[in-house]
């Protein structure tokens, strides 16, 4: 044993030794630590620890030492050691954000991992660290519309106030269509969830035609008044005005969000909505459909019922639409709009001044 070392094995510290010895399970390295600990114990020399254990002297010193400072748990774990490889210096991720930012060579549009563990000459696992760390994702992209609608402020400002706070004595509704939804049917049957396999669907369909959902939500209840037509026209959507009129007590006015759709505004609309004074049209600013409170609901029917349904015609769509409808109004979810339009429109003017400072 090392000089100045001394190994004191208690009787539980030797219970735990040799239930290590005997457990088929330990690995081996804390198989031979505990070896060299009870010959050590057991008034072995280092020669005798040694020719029993089959390791060299300064590993019988090294473990007889951790077990003296640190007694059994000493054993249990490795020392963390310094990589044989000197790590890269703060000027290699520099250069891996420096080109991140700049645009990749060649006729590539974004930087993948492995094409910038090339030119950095790193490895992916490091480029993917330094990625993380500086919050870049070169693989997405997200998309955006900025309204050019001269009245942005003015028009966000008076849905916001409809949403908040609607006028008395009112029905404020949320108007718009979703079109061209198709009745698609799969070429061959899926399977269904089960445990460790998710459902499948086939990639391809068999298209049985299409039809357009008119929908008016009430802001206030959460209910949806839907229609659905085979076209998409000024003659359908004054057709549907008049159903959702026909849902709204006489004593009640209303006042109705809508996109800047062509059929919206066209003559014979204008003409309806003169001969209904009762009625207050309030369009969205341009490019800013996302004010429109009914898109939400348009989002949850293609999430939980279009996009993984299987429809044989044009008729089963619509009476798998309807029946959405009529689940959703048993238990409706007034709407509630939480974002601030000031916010809204501050965060417009930024960015319009950064495309003004690109162009």
């Amino acid at each position: 044993m090392r000089p100045g070392i001394i190994v004191e094995v208690n009787a539980a510290d030797r219970a735990w030794l040799e239930a290590i010895m005997a457990d088929r399970n330990s690995p081996q390295k804390h198989v031979w630590r505990a070896a060299i600990v009870l010959a050590t114990a057991d008034g072995l020399g280092t020669n005798a620890v040694m020719r029993q254990t089959g390791k060299s002297k300064t590993a019988v010193w090294r473990w007889q030492e951790r077990f003296a400072e640190e007694g059994v748990d000493g054993l249990l774990r490795d020392k963390t050691r310094p990589s044989r490889i000197a790590p890269f210096g703060p000027e290699v991720g520099e250069r891996i954000v420096a080109l991140t930012l700049a645009e990749p060579p060649g006729e590539t549009t974004q930087w993948t991992g492995r094409a910038m563990a090339k030119a950095a000459g790193v490895s992916l696992s490091y480029v993917q660290r330094v990625w993380h760390s500086h919050g870049l994702q070169p693989h997405r992209i997200r998309t955006f519309k900025l309204s050019n609608d001269p009245a942005f402020a003015a028009k966000v400002r008076d849905i916001v106030g409809l949403y908040v706070d609607p006028p008395a004595h009112a029905v404020v509704l949320s108007i718009d269509e979703k079109s061209q939804i198709q009745a698609l049917d799969r070429t061959q049957p899926g399977l269904p969830l089960k445990k460790g396999r998710v459902g499948t669907m086939t990639h391809d369909y068999k298209r049985h035609g299409t039809t357009t959902l008119f929908a008016a939500l009430d802001v206030l209840d959460g209910k949806v008044v839907g229609r659905c037509m085979q076209r998409h026209r000024h003659q359908e959507f004054i057709r549907f005005l008049n159903a959702v009129e026909k849902t709204v007590p006489a004593s009640k006015a209303m006042h109705v969000i809508l996109d800047n759709y062509a059929a919206h505004k066209h003559p014979k609309v204008i003409a309806w909505l003169a001969r209904h004074p009762r009625v207050t049209f309030h369009f969205t600013p341009t490019s800013a459909s996302w004010l429109n409170a009914v898109e939400g609901f348009f989002a949850a029917l293609t999430k939980r019922r279009l996009r993984r349904g299987t429809f044989l015609g044009v008729v089963d769509l619509q009476a798998a639409i309807n029946r959405y409808l009529a689940e959703h109004n048993l238990d409706p979810t007034p709407f509630r709009w939480k974002a601030d339009p000031d916010t809204i429109i501050a965060a417009a003017a930024r960015g319009h001044q950064t495309l003004d400072s690109i162009h």
